[in-house]
């Protein structure tokens, strides 16, 4: 049986913490970062856990993860 490739688009947005929760980055902090008030960009700064309902979908597309 070959291995089970993992999506590598999904690779690069999803984490997994030390104790197994996926996490991702939050959104809207890519780009015009200038006309954002700073309290905007504050509330998208960091990252953010995965809910319950994505993890099935996650965990098919990163085999590994």
């Amino acid at each position: 049986m070959p291995k089970m490739k993992s999506h590598k688009a999904a690779q690069k947005r999803f984490g997994v913490t030390g104790s197994g929760k996926v996490y991702r980055v939050n959104s809207w902090r890519g780009h015009h970062l200038e006309i954002k008030s700073s309290r905007r960009t504050r509330r998208y700064a960091g990252k953010t856990l995965v809910d319950g309902k994505h993890l099935e979908q996650i965990r098919r597309l990163l085999p590994y993860l």
